[in-house]
């Protein structure tokens, strides 16, 4: 459990101008749907939860919220902000773009906003790349498109260099769309800022297709994801159905954490096994997946296997891969793994096998954001923003509890969202699939 001071925000000082949205919030107190901004977002949000941890409710630990401030560090129109997307593509990337131009433009009247090309790498004169002026105009259709105008690259850059390209252009304030590596970059970025005494506020936009960030209701992009995943689960079930002992075999993203997988099979509800980094299972034996897949496909004539791409890892066997740019380690392949150890199974036991393996990963992650996530983008966009100009610096924005909040970064890198196999997520998973809760 966090502490009152794991959740304490960084501020480059007082707010001594008024913001421009101010005549807008004077009148605004918490409710329901409003913190206000000096209330808190309280962490736990059960009586027993809160309890146990035997703190009275001022001790209680608790999230700034998100949302405009009446006064702001940030003088809008000497201001120059720079805006980078790191990392892999994920829906929504470019909502997150326009939204961020729209509110600083039109709202706090900014007039100079950069884009950095191809993630950190656009900070570094070396690789070349050039910088975009980004206007209202220019992005205005941008959200259209999945991907990014900004493109983007994975590996970190030294945060010196980073720094010096910021003070060489006066910027002012540096907005981060990325995931957990792109975030401890940023982390560089401003611990070098401050050690130079500069005033450069860092904000980030979380972006984990995933959904394995902490502290984190959803992230933008997963509900896309998750959607466009469960189409492939319906083809599955469709070329499944349509031959003798038809098996469809669909792989999902997810390297440690099994959302996507979890949250399509119940959106697409065809799905009779799912497989997650997080639960552990055997092929084998006599409580193994393949004899139960057997059994399956002898009642039934079909079925349709969900695995994330991190599930069975440890039944793989040992790869000399390495890592990626981003210091991942890469993952064996766990959906050619398990078609080739079904197929062979089923030939061993002299059964008909007729299975259609499906990886719709890339498709997925380049398609532009369905309407719930445009509205969570500008969302995030917005608050960033409102953060930024307030001088808070060295946190991202989420939404805890249905609140949007501000999230240090040291949190936010601090420990990985997964699928909890006692939670009430994989309970679904279990009552839709009707799958053992464990095959070992």
């Amino acid at each position: 459990m966090p502490t009152a001071a794991d959740l304490a925000i960084k501020s480059l000082g007082p707010c001594r101008i008024d913001s421009p949205l101010k005549s807008l919030l004077e009148s605004r107190q918490t409710t329901a749907h409003y913190v206000a901004e000096d209330d808190r977002v309280l962490f736990h949000d059960t009586p027993r939860l809160a309890a146990a941890t035997g703190l009275s409710i001022e001790e209680l630990p608790g999230f700034e919220p998100a949302g405009p401030r009446r006064s702001i560090f940030f003088d809008a129109a000497k201001m120059r902000v720079g805006i980078v997307t790191c990392g892999g593509l994920c829906p929504g990337l470019n909502d997150v773009i326009r939204g961020l131009v729209m509110e600083l433009s039109h709202h706090y009247g900014v007039q100079r906003i950069y884009g950095f090309r191809n993630g950190y790498q656009g900070f570094i004169p070396r690789y070349g790349h050039d910088v975009l002026d980004l206007t209202p105009g220019g992005v205005s259709s941008i959200n259209e498109d999945g991907g990014t105008i900004l493109g983007t690259s994975r590996g970190s850059q030294d945060p010196h260099e980073i720094v010096d390209c910021l003070e060489r252009m006066n910027i002012n304030a540096l907005f981060v769309v990325g995931g957990d590596g792109s975030i401890r970059g940023a982390m560089q970025i401003a611990a070098t800022v401050a050690e130079r005494g500069q005033r450069i506020a860092v904000v980030g936009i979380p972006k984990t297709i995933d959904n394995d960030i902490p502290y984190i209701d959803q992230s933008f992009g997963f509900q896309t994801a998750f959607a466009e995943a469960a189409k492939s689960i319906r083809a599955a079930h469709v070329e499944a159905k349509a031959s003798p002992h038809g098996i469809g075999l669909v792989k999902l993203m997810g390297r440690h954490s099994g959302f996507i997988a979890c949250y399509a099979s119940l959106a697409e509800s065809d799905a009779n096994y799912v497989l997650i980094p997080e639960v552990l299972f055997a092929l084998d034996g006599d409580r193994g997946l393949l004899p139960h897949l057997r059994g399956r496909v002898l009642a039934r004539g079909h079925a349709v296997i969900v695995a994330a791409e991190g599930a069975g890892q440890d039944l793989v066997p040992a790869s000399e891969a390495g890592v990626d740019a981003s210091g991942n380690k890469k993952l064996a392949d766990i959906g050619l793994f398990l078609k080739s150890r079904i197929t062979d199974d089923f030939a061993r036991a002299g059964m008909e096998c007729n299975l259609k393996y499906i990886d719709p990963s890339y498709a997925i992650r380049s398609v532009a954001a369905n309407p719930y996530d445009s509205v969570y983008c500008l969302r995030l966009a917005q608050n960033a923003v409102h953060a930024a100009m307030a001088g808070r610096t060295e946190m991202v924005i989420g939404r805890w509890h249905g609140r949007y909040v501000h999230i240090p970064m040291a949190l936010a890198v601090s420990c990985r969202n997964q699928v909890a196999p006692e939670g009430d997520l994989w309970l679904a998973v279990l009552e839709a699939t009707g799958q053992p809760r464990a095959f070992m």
